[in-house]
């Protein structure tokens, strides 16, 4: 899918997140409205891992953070199935 990658040999793993947000069986935009209401419970520059299955969660969220400024990292496979959406507070 669009949007997700799988780090290269060598690289660094993603950042561990500040912050997990569990919204696995939820549907949008319950996942998006979640992450508002707690974005600003993290440092500057740290990262949200948004938990979700919801397929629309999977565009929505990076969507989310183009509207709002912030830093959709990156995506990463769930071994349960879903995702992970790892999203940087900016301000």
């Amino acid at each position: 899918m669009a949007g997700m990658r799988r780090p290269e040999a060598g690289e660094a793993p993603p950042p561990a997140p500040a912050l997990t947000i569990d919204a696995l069986g939820r549907k949008c935009p319950i996942p998006i409205i979640m992450l508002a209401e707690q974005i600003n419970s993290v440092p500057l520059n740290a990262v949200v891992s948004v938990l979700a299955d919801d397929p629309a969660a999977f565009t929505d969220v990076p969507a989310w953070c183009r509207l709002k400024s912030h830093h959709h990292v990156g995506t990463h496979e769930l071994p349960q199935g879903g995702w992970a959406i790892h999203v940087r507070r900016n301000y």
